[in-house]
C-alpha cells in the first residue's frame, strides 16, 4: 500500500511539472513587463560592433517545440525582415543563452538562428529609426516574429508603445585584427555608472564605487556633464560583475560599453 501511495504521489509531481498552466518556477512573475519605473534611454548608446570570438554556449543547432533551428555559420550580408518584439522585467537578471546576465537596460536581443555574439542594426520600418543591438540570447519563438528586443532598444525604436513593429536587420560584421596588432586592436569595456553636471559630486562617487568594489574608476567630461565610468576591463564577464553590482547599489541605470 505503500508503495502504491508513493508512485501516486510521483506521477502526480509529474503531471503538476509537465502542465503548461502551471506558473514558471524559473522567474518571479509570470507574464513579461515594462519597469516599475521607466527611466530615460537617452544616454544609452548603441551596442559598439567590435571582433569578438562566438561564445561556447548558445551555438549548436537545436529543437524547441518540435522545430529545429540551425546557427548561421557565415552571417555576412544578412538581412531579414518581419515582426520585432521586446522582453523586460520578467527576464531581467537571468541568464541569456550564452551564460550572461540579461539586462534590460543593455542595448541587446535575441534572435533563433544568428551566432552569439552578433551586432545587428535593426531599422524600425514603420517610423525610420535604427538602432544597433548586441544578440547574445535566442528567440523570440512567436510566429512571424524575427528578433527580441531589450527594453532599452525597444524604448529606442518606439517599440514599446506599440508592442512590436515592421523591422528590418543587417548584421554588422568586423574582421577579426591581424594578430600582430590584436592587443592594440580590440576593445575593452567599462561601465558608465552616471552622470551629473557638479563634477565634486561625480569625482566622490567615482572615489567612493572604487573603494566599495575594489575596481579601477574615472570621471570624464564632455557637453557640460561628468560621467562615472568603472574599470576599463579587458574580458565582457568583468564589466557583467561589475555592472551588477552597481545595479545592486541602486545605480539602476548603468549600462556597459566599449571603450
Amino acid at each position: 500500500m505503500m508503495n502504491k501511495q508513493l508512485w501516486l504521489t510521483f506521477a502526480a509531481s509529474l503531471i503538476l511539472v509537465g502542465c503548461s498552466s502551471a506558473p514558471s518556477k524559473r522567474y518571479t512573475i509570470d507574464d513579461d513587463i515594462a519597469p516599475d519605473a521607466p527611466i530615460s534611454v537617452d544616454h544609452i548608446e548603441d551596442a559598439t560592433p567590435m571582433y569578438e570570438s562566438y561564445s561556447l554556449g548558445g551555438n549548436r543547432n537545436y529543437t524547441l517545440r518540435g522545430k529545429s533551428y540551425t546557427i548561421i555559420k557565415d552571417p555576412q550580408d544578412f538581412k531579414q525582415t518581419g515582426i520585432a518584439s521586446w522582453y523586460g522585467k520578467k527576464f531581467h537578471g537571468h541568464l541569456t543563452s550564452n551564460g550572461e546576465i540579461y539586462d534590460m537596460y543593455s542595448m541587446s536581443a535575441a534572435h533563433k538562428e544568428l551566432p552569439i555574439p552578433s551586432y545587428v542594426k535593426v531599422t524600425n520600418k514603420d517610423n525610420g529609426k535604427t538602432t544597433i543591438v548586441r544578440v547574445n540570447d535566442r528567440g523570440p519563438f512567436h510566429e512571424g516574429r524575427i528578433i527580441d528586443l531589450s527594453y532599452a532598444a525597444a524604448l529606442k525604436l518606439d517599440v514599446i508603445r506599440t508592442g512590436t513593429a515592421n523591422v528590418e536587420i543587417e548584421v554588422i560584421v568586423v574582421d577579426k585584427p591581424a594578430q600582430t596588432r590584436k592587443q592594440q586592436s580590440l576593445s575593452k569595456f567599462v561601465v558608465q555608472v552616471a552622470s551629473s553636471q557638479h563634477q565634486d559630486r561625480v569625482e566622490t562617487l567615482a572615489q567612493d564605487l572604487s573603494q566599495k568594489l575594489s575596481v579601477k574608476s574615472y570621471v570624464n567630461s564632455g557637453d557640460k556633464l561628468h560621467r562615472v565610468f568603472l574599470g576599463p576591463f579587458s574580458d565582457y564577464m568583468q564589466s557583467q560583475k561589475a555592472l551588477e553590482q552597481v545595479k545592486d547599489l541602486g545605480y539602476t541605470s548603468a549600462f556597459i560599453k566599449s571603450h
